[in-house]
């Protein structure tokens, strides 16, 4: 029904817009649950930390829960898909090769057992974790897929988590999602700990979208809690937050000192954003500045990956083939973005600006690069 034409003002111009963009006329992702023996490519433990209601089919659905629930999946990621690409099988047609499928599901009953199971995988992996919080307009599956996908294109160390809360995953569900978003604050904020609880010494929360707006509020909390972020929360993701800059400000002051290195993948070119922008009545919003001058006292760096955008433009940094060779791994962006951007150029095939505390790195695919230097 998303993809009929719509008639009358401007109202339904937008709607319509923003159904195109973010829904694309493309069936959901389902999730199927094989034998291990039947799937093809590499497998990929994700812990999970939900708010979502559990449904008759032993899924996680749209619905909310006051309690967080914890789970572990694994998740087999095809060998033959392009880079950053999610293909989701259907019944009449499930490939193993192309197919991202679940081999395994572990519903834990209480957070000691999940704590267990995860402090045995963080012994294995470096006590090393990375976090990812989803963002509007998505399933359970999505959000678990797509932190398997990264993990696995970005060859991020450590072990993969997912906290997922209750989209509605509709196209017109923003506001639910909105108000979900912050129910889930609390949620949040219990799997950061049960993380470090298991003896987690190097915590990176990757965060996309409205899922950004979360992570801000559960640091925020965890700050006026305790006075200050723990110590092993070592770096922050933020892809094409959905915040407003100035509540973005507020909270990172609440918060105090910010995790480093605390990057924010963004893009004007995000038509997503302009039209979330459009809802809220706030045009400014972190994702699409083209500048940092608004950020300048905050120990930020903002990755423009305007020249990576295709399409809607945003999840650049988990979908273009180009920027996830680039960018490699969480590790070596700490190379790059850990210290003195400005200073490490040598890493960073683009453009470094610095405006007092904060970086604004302009990215440019290396082919383009070449091609200007020539002209």
């Amino acid at each position: 029904m998303f993809c009929k034409a719509a008639s009358g003002g401007g109202l339904r111009a937008v709607i319509l817009g923003l159904i195109m963009v973010v829904a694309a006329c493309t069936p959901r992702g389902t999730m199927y649950i094989v034998p291990p023996e039947t799937a093809a490519g590499e497998t990929t433990k994700v812990f999970v930390g939900t708010t979502r209601s559990l449904g008759p089919d032993g899924l996680y659905g749209s619905g909310r829960s006051e309690m967080t629930q914890f789970a572990r999946y694994d998740v087999v990621v095809p060998p033959a898909r392009t880079l950053g690409a999610i293909t989701y099988p259907t019944r009449k047609k499930l490939d193993p090769q192309t197919d991202f499928l679940t081999t395994a599901q572990v519903q834990y009953p209480a957070e000691p057992a999940f704590r267990r199971d995860l402090a045995a995988a963080l012994r294995q992996n470096g006590r090393e974790a990375v976090i990812y919080v989803h963002g509007f307009n998505n399933t359970f599956t999505e959000g678990l897929y797509r932190i398997a996908q990264l993990h696995h294109d970005l060859k991020l160390s450590g072990v993969a988590l997912h906290y997922s809360w209750s989209s509605a995953a509709e196209p017109l569900g923003y506001v639910y999602d909105r108000d979900s978003m912050m129910f889930a604050r609390g949620g949040l904020e219990q799997m950061v700990r049960e993380t470090v609880a298991a003896g987690a010494t190097k915590v990176t929360l990757v965060a996309h979208s409205m899922g950004s707006a979360l992570t801000m509020e559960a640091l925020r909390s965890i700050a006026i809690r305790d006075g200050r972020v723990m110590p092993q929360v070592t770096g922050v993701v933020l892809i094409s937050p959905d915040i407003d800059v100035d509540v973005f400000r507020m909270q990172a002051h609440e918060i105090g000192k910010l995790p480093q290195p605390f990057l924010i993948f963004g893009s004007g070119k995000d038509r997503v954003l302009r039209l979330s922008g459009w809802i809220t009545g706030q045009s400014g919003r972190l994702g699409s500045l083209e500048g940092v001058e608004r950020l300048a006292d905050l120990q930020v760096t903002y990755i423009d990956v305007a020249a990576f955008s295709t399409g809607g433009g945003h999840f650049v940094a988990g979908t273009s083939p180009a920027l996830i060779t680039l960018m490699g791994s969480i590790a070596q962006v700490e190379d790059a973005f850990g210290g003195d951007a400005s200073g490490r150029t040598g890493l960073l095939p683009g453009v470094v600006l610095t405006v007092r505390n904060a970086t604004r790195v302009i990215l440019r695919p290396v082919g383009q690069l070449t091609r200007q230097r020539l002209e």
